[in-house]
């Protein structure tokens, strides 16, 4: 199979899908890898390291398009790239569908197979693909939470963790998952107050666990939401339903009763939002507007901020998946992996995932129809 990498076009987005590492072991098994010049630089591997691999470097991004049978990359296409797609072309990524009606227009006209890394799901109910980009989000969305409390970037001027007689910020995270425990992780190691607000009960007897009462929990229901929004000093949202839109939990009135200043980063926003006043998506070069005299952070990339730590994690579980495809063809991988399978959301111009399909308001239809 020939595999494709274009270089990122997203805002700051500095990841790659695949390292000069990844594409050697795609090499050895018999394939050939097309990557775009420059497209490794921002994660500190050069056109140089490709070529040792004995990658074919690629000028143009639309060579790359056109002459690959799998494009491989790390975020959803954007508009620039709309023309490159041709029927029966495999696009291996992140996508988001639920919240991307667009895109996925452009996908089901031009019959392109949309396998997307956020709904690969093992029988267990975890993500695998997903879950490195959550690690490093969730640990980033404290980072981001506490530099943006300072009073110089609009925040209320508090250091997350006080200091001996003056109280420690309130952290508020929506969702005890994978986003929200290592939230949990570095507002606790800052030494925050730390709340997480979860629906399943035994959710939150495991994170009591995990953290041995360090921090409380909330049952998920609209009061104890608007008490704990309102006095936060930072509200997390690391809301996932697999495939669907984030459910919006933080209403426009329990913003307004947010202390000024307050910071809201919503991890989930490349879902759609939790938050309701979540009502655009924000850019690493532009990350925050204010709304209601609370700061809201709403960048839909933020692991490419982190883009070597970023691409290192998430290549080392798309890249067995990748050769799988590669391997035996979309046909024969699906057929062997359920969980692969269960990645499929675009297919011969139908949507085949049923959570994407219900968030945009299209039919459903199943992959075994259409094989």
């Amino acid at each position: 199979m020939v595999i494709g990498v274009p270089k990122e076009i997203k805002n700051n987005e500095n990841r790659v899908a695949l390292t000069p590492g990844g594409a050697s072991m795609l090499r050895m098994a018999g394939h050939q890898v097309l990557v775009e010049a420059g497209a490794g630089s921002g994660s500190g591997f050069s056109d140089d390291d490709y070529a040792k691999e004995g990658v074919v470097v690629i000028p143009e991004a639309a060579e790359v398009w056109s002459r690959s049978e799998m494009i491989m990359k790390v975020k959803e296409p954007l508009p620039a790239e709309y023309g490159f797609f041709r029927e029966g072309q495999l696009l291996f990524t992140y996508l988001h569908l639920a919240a991307a009606g667009d895109l996925t227009e452009q996908l089901l006209s031009k019959k392109v197979t949309g396998v997307a890394y956020e709904t690969i799901q093992l029988p267990n109910g975890s993500l695998p693909l997903l879950t490195p980009m959550s690690e490093v989000a969730g640990r980033m969305s404290v980072q981001i939470g506490a530099h943006f409390l300072e009073k110089f970037y609009g925040g209320r001027g508090i250091l997350l963790g006080g200091v001996p007689g003056v109280p420690p910020a309130n952290v508020v995270i929506l969702g005890g998952g994978i986003v929200g425990t290592n939230a949990a992780k570095m507002a606790l190691g800052l030494g925050a107050n730390v709340v997480i607000i979860e629906r399943s009960a035994d959710r939150m007897r495991a994170l009591d666990d995990i953290f041995g009462g360090r921090l409380n929990t909330l049952m998920s229901n609209p009061f104890n939401i608007a008490s704990a929004a309102a006095k936060a000093d930072l509200l997390i949202g690391a809301v996932l339903i697999p495939g669907a839109r984030a459910p919006r939990l933080v209403t426009e009135a329990m913003v307004k009763t947010m202390k000024p200043g307050a910071v809201i980063v919503d991890v989930a926003v490349d879902q759609g939002g939790s938050i309701e006043t979540i009502d655009r998506v924000t850019t690493h070069s532009s990350p925050t507007y204010e709304k209601h005299g609370v700061v809201h952070y709403a960048v839909a990339n933020m692991p490419g901020a982190v883009p070597r730590t970023s691409m290192l994690a998430l290549t080392n579980v798309t890249l067995p998946y990748a050769l799988e495809l590669a391997n035996k063809g979309l046909t024969g991988a699906i057929a062997a992996n359920y969980a692969l399978q269960l990645g499929v959301n675009t297919y011969q111009g139908s949507v085949t995932h049923p959570a994407v399909a219900e968030a945009l308001g299209l039919p459903f239809v199943k992959l075994s129809e259409l094989s």
